[in-house]
């Protein structure tokens, strides 16, 4: 019922699953990962003690393919199961058992574990395998991952229909505030079309969750300080930190620059003000500047 990726990034930093369904909240189930150890999806009759076993196995040593025969080893229902496993190092394996409805199957390849069930085709799988082996290599695994998913989804995906998907990625030090090792954990529980939504989501996490790059950021000068000051009056706030605290945009804001992003949202808000008041806080702005 369930197409997804498992996939290690190039540079050996981070490990991540992709996964959708015709199943509600199908993150809940599929996808776990750890960092450094690596990751996993357990799907069609999803056994999810595979989650926990199998990156136990991983983190004792063991490879993706000695990691899975352990797990079907010890489990009578392996006929009925599906699961993609990457390690540490990249190593990726893949399980479909005989009794999995069609179309089931996988493929693997260096750093990923493509694998899915009651698909449209096995063109499902190969779509995906396609779209991840042409993204950017040095792209974070997020975008890698939901661009396989994405192609998988346009090419049938679940033949049932689409219900939910997930994003989840992990790396050292990742978390917010470098507190844990979460680089991206999304859910699209229930949506009509769950893939394009968690494409959205993903923008939203990175606007929210990650850090303002140099090329991001834009030196406040003393005139831009002066249309600052305009647009956070306008709005309420006596200091930019007040604002971008309210919005939850810490991460993009500095003592000497702001992202360009949140420099436009700012000034949206504003002018948003200064039409249900009919002021030009721009404009408004440029002349004191100018005086």
């Amino acid at each position: 019922m369930t197409f997804s990726i498992v996939a290690r990034s190039t540079d050996g930093e981070s490990w991540g699953v992709a996964v959708a369904s015709k199943f509600l909240a199908v993150g809940a189930v599929v996808p776990a990962a750890v960092a450094g150890v690596g990751a996993v999806a357990t799907q069609a009759d999803a056994n999810v003690a595979y989650k926990g076993l199998a990156l136990s196995h991983l983190d004792e040593g063991a490879t993706a393919s000695i990691a899975l025969q352990r797990l079907l080893e010890e489990d009578e229902g392996r006929d009925e199961r599906q699961v993609g496993i990457v390690d540490v190092d990249g190593g990726a394996a893949s399980h479909t058992g005989h009794a999995c409805l069609d179309w089931a199957g996988s493929v693997t390849g260096d750093g990923y574990a493509i694998q899915g069930n009651i698909l449209a085709g096995d063109f499902v799988v190969a779509a995906m395998q396609d779209a991840f082996e042409a993204s950017d290599p040095d792209e974070p695994l997020a975008r890698r991952l939901l661009a396989a998913l994405a192609a998988g989804d346009d090419a049938g995906g679940d033949r049932r229909g689409r219900q939910s998907a997930a994003l989840l990625v992990v790396r050292e030090g990742a978390g917010y505030g470098g507190g844990d090792d979460i680089a991206v954990d999304l859910r699209v529980d229930e949506h009509p079309d769950p893939v394009t939504e968690l494409a959205r989501l993903l923008d939203l996490n990175d606007l929210y969750l990650t850090a303002s790059t140099p090329a991001e950021q834009v030196t406040i000068t003393d005139e831009l300080q002066s249309e600052i000051e305009s647009h956070l009056h306008a709005l309420g706030f006596d200091t930019l930190d007040d604002w971008a605290g309210t919005e939850n945009y810490e991460m993009r804001v500095g003592d000497t620059w702001i992202d360009q992003q949140i420099l436009e949202r700012l000034r949206d808000a504003s002018r948003e003000i200064g039409q249900d008041t009919g002021q030009d806080i721009g404009a408004e702005s440029a002349r004191e500047s100018a005086s």
